[in-house]
């Protein structure tokens, strides 16, 4: 049962959950104006150079996250109180964003429901393994595990594998307006595509197109695993799982340099986010400087939050994410352990 301060934390951020339309309004044009106007001049700068275009790349992909905010808001019908308008809007910015609205809807709804819940990971999640379940997995396993949380492979091939191709189907048992959203996606980022490649031609198109997508894609994996991956985090099995406590514990407050989270869309907050997910991207910080608990939570800045890429594996005996290097001598033991015996 939810203790006492708990229920009012929650009552007290409530206040703060209704949207206001001038702001998003604002929030829509100060996001999607520049995006574009930004896409143009790097397609311009490609006769000039193309370390300008890259240059310019980089700070249109911050304004494509910016627009993955937006996206993130609609599918918790908090940027508008109309569902609709919502839906719709969330349609179009889920076009600009490679992700399909109802489908990325669902699966991060269950990520809402769910987070730091041991017993029910596995959609709208970055993939984490117990030590315990580490030690008991198959060397296959293992290997899978060990390349999945490489770096790289979740910065670099991640935004390809997980945008550009995961995103492009349906999930099983997913209904019919679930279906249809995701086909009108799909027909309309490839109708936007070919009729950019064939006005601009398409190796101009990819020159400008690419390096904003890989650019925004490994910073909105980044900001999600670096938002639930610290070492005092919190993770609980089932029956001992607490919704607040998983917001406030297990969900971290990013904090960014002022440019950095205007252009997250203070997702940094996200503690406040994961509390009351009908907050609007645009009273987050509001929230957390108004609500005195909510400053009292685990707090990463850009410096220290490069140390969360050592953090692999929870450790369910002491409460904290551990590296692969802290359980070697365990499975150097194990594998002795299991070693026949010569004749």
């Amino acid at each position: 049962m939810m203790e006492p301060n708990q229920k009012s934390l929650r009552k007290q951020v409530a206040v703060y959950e209704k949207s206001n339309l001038r702001a998003s309004i604002w929030q829509l044009v100060n996001t999607l104006v520049p995006f574009v106007l930004l896409w143009i001049l790097a397609y311009h700068s490609l006769s000039l150079s193309y370390i300008l275009t890259l240059g310019i790349a980089v700070i249109a992909a911050g304004f494509l996250v910016r627009t993955f905010i937006i996206f993130h808001d609609c599918c918790h019908h908090s940027f508008f109180k109309n569902r609709k308008a919502n839906m719709i809007l969330g349609t179009i910015t889920g076009i600009l964003t490679v992700f399909p609205y109802h489908q990325w809807q669902h699966d991060h709804s269950i990520h809402h429901a769910t987070s730091s819940n041991l017993d029910k990971r596995g959609t709208g999640d970055i993939w984490v393994l117990t030590v315990d379940e580490y030690l008991a997995a198959s060397t296959w396993k293992r290997l899978k595990y060990r390349m999945y949380r490489n770096p790289l492979v979740m910065f670099g091939l991640g935004p390809i594998y997980v945008f550009l191709l995961k995103n492009r189907f349906n999930r099983k048992g997913a209904r019919l307006n679930e279906r249809l959203n995701t086909y009108i996606t799909n027909v309309a980022i490839v109708t936007i595509s070919a009729i950019l490649c064939l006005t601009l031609g398409w190796e101009q198109f990819l020159f400008v197109q690419a390096p904003i997508f890989l650019i925004s894609g490994s910073l909105g994996i980044w900001l999600f695993y670096v938002q639930h991956t610290f070492e005092d985090s919190y993770f609980e099995e089932d029956k001992h799982w607490e919704y607040v406590k998983a917001a406030v514990e297990g969900s971290s407050f990013y904090k960014l340099p002022k440019i950095l989270q205007w252009l997250t869309g203070n997702i940094g907050y996200h503690h406040v986010h994961h509390l009351s997910p009908r907050v609007p991207n645009y009273k987050l910080e509001a929230v957390h400087n108004h609500i005195p608990p909510l400053q009292n939570v685990p707090t990463i800045s850009l410096a220290t939050s490069i140390s969360s890429l050592k953090f692999r594996l929870w450790d369910e005996q002491t409460k904290k994410f551990v590296g692969f290097k802290e359980i070697k001598a365990l499975v150097k033991k194990q594998k002795e352990y299991f070693r026949p015996e010569k004749a």
